[in-house]
């Protein structure tokens, strides 16, 4: 049994996930959190968010409720492993609007590896593993 991340925002989480499945060619669902009765009518912030990647893998999300602090992804990484080119290009994608923390570049490790924080503050780790 594995771990499926669940990554939080500070209300961009519908740009964010929609953007990964995009990246990931993965299946999006979202759940707004104006399907909850209690919920304020029109809250554009999203309660759940499931992407189901090709090869199911799970990633999943939500905007913290409104007027909750919080620090969206804080000290965690999303590692993604994925064979070239396809890595470098998922690499590449993520970094447009982001900031690049390691070049995706050959390692002693892996045939490719790079880190980057995207444009919604998620740090990602993207390798294609040595052959």
């Amino acid at each position: 049994m594995g771990f499926d991340p669940y990554i939080h925002f500070q209300g961009n989480c519908r740009a964010a996930m929609t953007a990964y499945a995009e990246i990931f060619n993965g299946r999006l669902q979202i759940m707004p959190y104006d399907t909850d009765p209690a919920a304020v009518p029109g809250a554009e912030r999203v309660l759940h968010a499931s992407l189901v990647l090709p090869d199911g893998g799970l990633l999943m999300a939500g905007d913290f409720p409104p007027g909750m602090a919080g620090d969206p992804q804080a000290a965690v990484s999303i590692s993604h492993t994925a064979p070239m080119p396809q890595a470098r290009a998922i690499f590449d994608a993520l970094a447009q609007g982001g900031a690049v923390i390691a070049d995706f570049a050959p390692t002693f490790f892996a045939e490719g590896f790079g880190m980057v924080k995207d444009r919604f503050g998620t740090h990602w780790m993207v390798t294609t593993p040595a052959r």
